[in-house]
């Protein structure tokens, strides 16, 4: 089941299926190290819900709500988005 990270329940493990937007902003979230293939876990969300943190590649950063829309993540079996 591929859903935008943005999606995502905290904790839930998946990995990254595509990234989406314009060349800038694509290269921008790749050279972070968000590229295909790449486990990510969404951490935390800050109370407004924005930003929200991210362990990858043991590791952590902070992207906007907006940003996390446009990666295409697959969700680890038995695992389902929030509503």
């Amino acid at each position: 089941m591929t859903v935008p990270l943005s999606d995502v329940e905290l904790d839930t493990p998946c990995t990254v299926e595509h990234v989406g937007g314009e060349r800038a902003f694509r290269r921008r979230l790749m050279e972070m190290g968000l590229v295909p293939g790449t486990r990510v876990t969404k951490t935390h969300i800050a109370p407004l819900g924005d930003p929200m943190e991210l362990r990858v590649r043991g590791g952590r950063l902070s992207i906007r709500r907006r940003d996390a829309e446009a990666l295409v993540v697959r969700i680890s079996a038995g695992r389902t988005p929030s509503p």
